[in-house]
């Protein structure tokens, strides 16, 4: 029952994913790290359904972490990535490759490995206090600095580094999450007012939303949602061997099995990257976007200038008024012949002299 919890978590996440992007994709450039980027979405229907089905997907999470084993959870959960390529297949009208779906199958299976490495204490038992956390501190630079790298790009390479900044803050949450947990163990919620995890929790949320959206709207999905898939779970696993103290086995066996995670990660990625149906979505996006009308190839009516810069025929370099006499239609079919002025000898009265 908990992992069947754990995979409508994850169907719930794949589907608010999809349609949060559907909406941030319509945003301008100019919107990028910018925080009218929320506002504006906070007006859009499809956007309000996506984060409703974000939030829930969240919440059963967070309930799957507090009664399961977290080495299984973790990569239940990230099968939020093949939900969301199942759910784009419809929305773009592509059809789907086993590649795809492979790909998606692999870097669920580099996450499972990762996880299978290292064994979990049970939530209550680990030693998560404040002087264990400087390396969230240091998860968070390299976020800043991928997505400020992100900065200086554009398009795909753009959603793809601020997406890693975005898994990056979520492994971040995922531990505060588990942290919160802790605290609730044996007291009532009132409790969560008189610690310091909730409110960081709280705050990492807010920034990991933001930069999600932000890398929606620099690029298409296919771009951005791996990163955040395989930032996520790395972030989250370093965090839990380093501040609650999650063993790691450095046998040779695991430590194959760790690269194989790790290898199994980037290739997942980059085959789900080359995914017709998220590409197909992007497209989708580009026809509904207000801006995209910049695109159309109807070429726009000039009127001709001379070097003054002045219309011809005006006076003033002011622009003449059209001819709107429909009585005399111009023949466009051949040129207008201009008669020639006749030549004149001289008059009588100059002959001679």
């Amino acid at each position: 029952m908990d992992y069947a919890t754990t995979l409508v978590a994850a169907l719930l996440l794949g589907i608010g994913f999809v349609l949060q992007q559907y909406a941030a994709r319509q945003e301008p450039e100019c919107r990028f790290l910018s925080p009218r980027i929320l506002t504006d979405l906070l007006r859009k229907p499809r956007w309000l359904a996506g984060i409703a089905c974000m939030v829930a997907g969240q919440l059963l999470a967070a309930w799957s972490i507090g009664h399961a084993a977290l080495t299984l959870v973790e990569p239940l959960l990230t099968t939020y990535l093949l939900f969301a390529l199942l759910l784009a297949v419809p929305m773009s009208k592509q059809a789907m490759r086993w590649t795809e779906v492979a790909g998606a199958l692999i870097l669920c299976a580099g996450v499972t490995l990762l996880s299978l490495s290292r064994s979990t204490k049970p939530i209550g038992l680990s030693f998560g206090s404040f002087t264990h956390w400087p390396a969230a501190a240091i998860i968070a630079g390299v976020a800043y600095v991928a997505v400020m790298a992100g900065m200086s790009r554009r398009g795909p390479a753009r959603a793809t580094l601020t997406g890693l900044g975005a898994g990056l803050v979520f492994g971040i949450q995922d531990a505060l999450t588990r942290q919160t947990l802790e605290i609730l163990q044996g007291h009532p919620v009132t409790v969560l007012f008189t610690y310091w995890p909730p409110y960081c929790l709280l705050a990492t949320g807010i920034v990991g939303l933001w930069l999600m959206q932000n890398a929606f709207s620099a690029g298409p999905l296919h771009s951005s949602l791996p990163t955040i898939a395989a930032g996520e779970p790395v972030a989250g696993i370093v965090l839990g061997i380093v501040v609650f103290g999650d063993r790691i086995q450095i046998s040779p066996g695991q430590l194959a099995i760790e690269a194989g995670g790790i290898a199994a990660l980037i290739v997942g990625v980059v085959a789900v990257a080359r995914s017709s149906a998220f590409t197909g979505l992007r497209k989708i996006t580009d026809a509904i976007t207000p801006h995209g009308e910049a695109h159309r190839h109807d070429a726009p009516h000039t009127t001709p200038v001379d070097l003054n810069g002045r219309h011809p025929g005006s006076e003033n370099g002011q622009r003449p008024e059209p001819n709107l006499d429909q009585s005399a239609p111009l023949d466009m079919a051949r040129p207008r012949r201009v008669p020639r002025r006749p030549l004149h000898g001289p008059a009588s009265g100059e002959e001679g002299g």
